[in-house]
């Protein structure tokens, strides 16, 4: 079974990290040039001085610091749901498991300036071996398929973990896909072995996701730990699901998360609620899909406040942490999406009954 591991005694020395990191970046990206369109793309503008921004025009984004928010994430934007420029929907933090060792793409220090959050950096073209981080962000290599269909792609590269992994990340854009981003994942060479690179989105208590989409299930947050207190940072333990229960469409896994909330952007905030978790635009819903394969799991965990604060989430609890994990195999691909859709769009129908606590 791959390790779950919590954010640990790491997260002693980032109590400040989210609300901080949130403002620190956000100077120095709006000194950057904004991404430009090329065809259906948007792509980073020429030069150093550009914004680390790839996306389909109308379509899902992705980004890195130094856009707003903390070092060491791939940030995901979804502006068709009316979120000003630059305002994220989730993050996904890289994870690799070692051993009994899981690296926090989000919360290790850099070796290259001490600052936390492992450093990324971007190639258009897979290198074995990668060279010293570039200033400038890769542009993407736009790729016609024997269909038609455009893509775009480029390499995610983040820096050693201290468990000796040194994974990367292939990120794919499909043209006829506007609301959806495959991550695919690589080792260098000479990398740790990985027994697991997880890819999770990190944040879903922006959004305030309460539901869980299983297959002919859904499991509440609000029930999931009706008698749980949180571990000592907030947070409700990981719950887990094998691929045995979890909706299979044409040979690939899904996993769909939605709010509990018709009007998400509408809730009745506590005072000390910070803007940034304050939901702007439309509902959606959150999913990953990946292959089937044997050892895939569906994984969570939950807060009742939000990161960093003592500010309680309106309507309870709701799940941060949202993935899908397997062992680790050169070229893996997990796809994360962010629709405007309701779920019996990506294939799950109405749930028979909601899923009891407890029973995990």
């Amino acid at each position: 079974m791959i390790l779950v591991q919590m954010k640990t005694a790491m997260v002693l020395l980032l109590t400040f990290v989210f609300a901080a990191a949130q403002a620190h970046g956000a100077p120095a990206a709006k000194r950057l040039a904004p991404p430009v369109v090329r065809g259906q793309w948007l792509v980073p503008a020429d030069g150093n001085a550009s914004q680390p921004v790839w996306g389909i025009r109308g379509g899902i984004a992705v980004g890195l610091w130094p856009t707003p928010g903390p070092r060491g994430l791939l940030r995901i934007y979804a502006p068709y749901l009316g979120h000003p420029p630059l305002r994220m929907i989730n993050y996904i933090a890289v994870e690799p498991v070692v051993g009994r060792r899981r690296g926090l793409s989000e919360l290790e220090p850099s070796t290259r300036d001490g600052a936390r959050g492992k450093a990324m950096w971007t190639a258009d073209r897979m290198e074995p071996s990668p060279r010293t981080p570039r200033g400038s962000p890769a542009k993407g290599r736009i790729i016609r398929l024997a269909d038609d269909t455009e893509t775009l792609t480029f390499f995610v590269f983040v820096e050693r973990f201290a468990n000796g992994a040194e994974p990367v990340v292939q990120v794919t854009l499909r043209q006829d896909r506007p609301h959806e981003v495959a991550l695919t994942v690589f080792a260098v060479e000479g990398s740790a072995r990985m027994d697991a690179c997880v890819l999770t989105a990190t944040m879903g208590n922006y959004a305030r996701l309460r539901h869980l989409w299983l297959k002919g299930k859904v499991v509440d947050a609000t029930h999931l730990w009706p008698d749980t207190r949180p571990g000592a940072w907030g947070f409700m333990p990981h719950r887990e699901w094998e691929l045995r229960r979890l909706l299979t469409v044409d040979g690939e896994a899904v996993v769909a998360a939605t709010p509990n909330e018709p009007r998400p952007n509408q809730p009745t905030y506590a005072d000390g609620v910070p803007r940034h978790w304050r939901y702007r635009g439309k509902p959606a819903t959150q999913y990953w899909r990946a292959p089937a394969q044997p050892g895939l799991v569906a994984r969570v965990n939950g807060r009742a406040a939000y990161w960093n604060t003592r500010a309680a989430i309106p309507g309870g609890v709701s799940y941060e942490n949202f993935e899908l994990a397997a062992p680790f195999r050169e070229g893996q691909t997990f796809i994360f999406g962010v629709t405007p859709e309701p779920p019996n769009r990506l294939g799950f129908r109405a749930a028979n009954r909601e899923e009891p606590a407890g029973g995990y």
